[in-house]
């Protein structure tokens, strides 16, 4: 159904006329834009408005990119790798627990994580260990409780293990 149409049909319900204003499209650049990143958790932070180029994140909707200008949103953070692309084209990676990520409509930047850990920290025998640890308590649980505590070990473990690989 066409514009007018529908404006003609609430004009005759409403008796008056709708009166459209027209849209503005704000075009997007990429290459000059800035993105202050905040990136923390509660005993440390690692990013403080610091502007990068590039931010990836694990979350429950799927893992994602950020660049500047990236629609606004707040997402869950899974445990996972968040990769900071800096200026300078280095890049660093942090292993997340959980916590949430928001983008403003700034193109600002907030990743606040439970616990953090660069990648390059951990150690691949015990991640292995870990996972073998929560399947075990899995097997064992005789409770909801241990059971969903155990479940959220094995994924967390999971996730640790790919970081590493």
């Amino acid at each position: 159904m066409s514009v007018a149409r529908v404006s003609s049909r609430f004009s005759r319900i409403f008796g008056h006329q709708i009166r459209y204003k027209s849209l503005q499209i704000k075009s997007r650049g990429y290459a000059d834009a800035q993105m202050p990143v905040t990136f923390a958790s509660p005993t440390k932070v690692f990013y403080n408005r610091v502007d990068v180029k590039q931010v990836d994140v694990p979350s429950y909707s799927g893992s994602f990119g950020i660049l500047p200008n990236h629609v606004p949103v707040i997402a869950m953070l899974k445990p996972g790798v968040v990769a900071v692309y800096e200026q300078d084209g280095s890049t660093k990676k942090f292993f997340v627990s959980s916590g949430s990520v928001t983008i403003n409509d700034d193109s600002s930047v907030q990743v606040l994580a439970e616990e953090v850990v660069p990648v390059d920290h951990l150690d691949h025998q015990a991640c292995k260990e870990g996972l073998h640890k929560a399947h075990q308590d899995l097997g064992s649980a005789t409770t909801d409780e241990a059971r969903t505590e155990a479940q959220i070990a094995i994924e967390v473990h999971e996730a640790l293990v790919k970081a590493i690989e």
